[in-house]
């Protein structure tokens, strides 16, 4: 085997050493479900002053 090839196999593997690990967190992260927003009062403020 020629150096050059020691050399170009050397930077595909430390290529795919970067690599894997990134793909395999991004593919097996858990997926977050998208749920609708909690509903919350709204009061308007002529409501917040008025006197009982």
């Amino acid at each position: 085997m020629n150096t050059i090839d020691a050399v170009i196999l050397t930077l595909l593997n430390t290529i795919a050493c970067f690599a894997f690990p990134k793909l395999l967190s991004v593919i097996m992260a858990p997926k977050k479900k998208r749920t609708a927003p909690m509903p919350t009062a709204i009061t308007s403020q002529t409501e917040a002053y008025q006197s009982p």
